[in-house]
């Protein structure tokens, strides 16, 4: 099997670390290798890619750079019906799903792993399968697709954090290690009452797997196909059947001070209820209306008046954990 590398060299991992993986390649001139230093031009290098006839496409880079290539193989379809296995390795600021599908810390033992896996034949060991977000909007119907998506707090928690932790700082600061810290005190603010600024509610109108429309102010709204968040946050606790999870917390929750920690464990008091402004459930199709913006994988969208946005989750991908 052949892999092929998608390098994003401007994810944010240092000098030292880009290195590193550079003389490994240097070393396996059997590896297919493109470099990319701006999301813009990674349809070329997943081009390239594909003419190679590539089986595994390794990921160096963040989770906007998978958001990125997932768009271009499910939405552009870039290597055509098939879909190559997707190995994502921890190369970014954020790696939320390199670090869920299981992925080594250092990118580079984690592409030395995939060979040896290859090699001695115990490569479907590593196959995990996830669903992807489709994420249509707009009104030309534009396509993305991507494992997370957010409005209301977390699209305002990263905004803040890019612009607090600029690229001039330290480089983890900007990414999972920032989006906590940010995250941690606009919460801590709407516990103590806050609702001003960044802080204030979006409204959003929902129809939910075709139940009757729903229509509030939310503070957070998120979903996701992936088992856990940055610093392994795990906000969702719906039962049944649904292809995606779907947490929301209104502009009035109950005793929020004393709901988070729970809620961020996945294991929420007995009064977290609908009733008291949060839910959480598995969820095939939601639609919405909203002016504010919102994130999928930690890329922004700025807000749009009237915004109608469709959310499914039902493509399959073998991600291979690196």
């Amino acid at each position: 099997m052949r892999i092929g590398l998608l390098n994003n060299l401007r994810a944010g991992r240092n000098d030292a670390q880009v290195n590193r993986m550079l003389q490994f390649i240097g070393q396996h001139p059997e590896i297919a290798h493109v470099e990319t230093g701006r999301s813009e031009v990674v349809p070329e290098a997943l081009s390239e890619l594909a003419r190679q006839d590539i089986d595994i496409l390794v990921i160096n880079g963040g989770d906007g750079t998978i958001q990125y290539a997932l768009t271009e193989i499910l939405a552009d379809r870039v290597f055509g019906d098939r879909v190559p296995l997707i190995a994502p390795v921890r190369g970014g600021r954020t790696n939320m799903t390199a670090s869920d599908i299981g992925a080594r810390r250092d990118p580079v033992k984690a592409l030395a792993d995939i060979i040896t896996s290859i090699q001695d034949g115990t490569l479907t060991q590593r196959i995990v399968n996830r669903k992807v977000l489709r994420v249509e909007f707009g009104q030309d119907r534009r396509v993305q697709y991507g494992m997370f998506f957010g409005l209301g707090l977390i699209h305002r928690a990263i905004e803040l954090n890019h612009r607090m932790f600029t690229k001039g700082q330290a480089q983890r600061a900007q990414g999972a290690i920032g989006a906590s810290i940010v995250t941690a005190g606009l919460l801590g603010r709407m516990a103590s009452g806050d609702s001003s600024g960044l802080l204030a509610p979006d409204k959003v109108q929902m129809l939910v797997d075709g139940g009757g429309e729903e229509s509030s102010e939310h503070y957070l709204l998120i979903a996701s196909t992936l088992g856990r968040l940055f610093s392994r946050m795990q906000p969702f606790w719906g039962e049944g059947a649904g292809d995606y999870r779907l947490t929301t917390m209104s502009s009035q929750p109950h005793r929020l001070g004393w709901a988070i920690p729970g809620i961020l464990r996945g294991k929420p008091r007995p009064w977290v209820t609908p009733d008291n402004g949060y839910g959480s459930r598995n969820v095939d199709l939601a639609n919405f209306r909203f002016d504010c913006g919102f994130t999928i994988d930690g890329e922004l969208w700025e807000p749009d008046a009237g915004r109608i946005l469709s959310l499914t989750a039902r493509e399959n991908v073998r991600f291979l954990r690196a």
